[in-house]
């Protein structure tokens, strides 16, 4: 009962529930007997009257002594109990659910924070890859015309090369699905259904974009903005 309780009210997450139910001292009660075991200790304690030549003073309030031969029973009305019981639950809940809620707050604001990040190293990435192009073109210039020494390259043969090189360097398919996944990404913490998994795998599909600009990046300044932007992912 409790537990369907819980989750009527908490989709998500690990609970651990507590309780405790303390009667009053007014309860009724019934102190029962275990006849058997009283059986026993009286038994045991007339045969060390016998084996030892003790005085006979056993009595009810040596008996007595051994509490574990009575059980007290009270009558419980369960309908009350569980009454009180989701009354104090129910204050619990509240509780705990305003404080997932400041949480809640706090993580998102750090996410987004954390994805503004990214974007704005996404953006340094895609003004900094054409300039990579270039300056492949003119160091492939250079060294032409440094081995060909008085002959002029043969600029359609750099115009080709460089091309291939872009081709393989390009990045724009991956930067555009990354700002995809951000408006996904923005889109989920403005719900309020839970989104934990949802979250989860987004920012793997981030991280895989982001390797695999790392592993077209023929470049200082792009793997330094790939490592940036994977840090933060991570902490995400």
């Amino acid at each position: 009962k409790l537990k369907s309780y819980v989750q009527s009210k908490v989709s998500r997450g690990k609970v651990d529930v507590f309780v405790t139910i303390e009667a009053l001292e007014d309860a009724a009660a019934e102190v029962k007997i275990n006849h058997s075991l009283a059986d026993g200790y009286v038994k045991a304690l007339r045969e060390l009257r016998d084996t030892y030549g003790l005085q006979d003073d056993i009595s009810v309030s040596t008996v007595a002594r051994y509490g574990d031969i009575f059980s007290i029973h009270k009558e419980e009305d369960e309908d009350q109990v569980w009454e009180q019981v989701r009354s104090a639950l129910d204050r619990a809940l509240e509780k705990f659910i305003q404080m997932r809620s400041v949480e809640g707050e706090r993580l998102k604001s750090d996410i987004e924070s954390r994805a503004q990040t990214i974007l704005a190293i996404v953006e340094k990435v895609e003004e900094r890859s054409p300039q990579t192009v270039i300056e492949y073109q003119e160091r492939l210039r250079a060294k032409l015309n440094e081995v060909l020494a008085d002959t002029t390259a043969d600029e359609q043969r750099i115009l080709t090369e460089a091309a291939i090189f872009a081709d393989k360097v390009a990045v724009a398919e991956e930067t555009v699905r990354l700002r995809s996944h951000f408006q996904q990404l923005e889109q989920m913490l403005q719900s309020d259904e839970a989104i934990g998994r949802k979250l989860d795998f987004i920012v793997q599909e981030m991280n895989r974009e982001v390797n695999t600009i790392g592993s077209k990046a023929v470049d200082a300044e792009i793997a330094h903005m790939v490592v940036d932007m994977k840090a933060e992912i991570e902490k995400i």
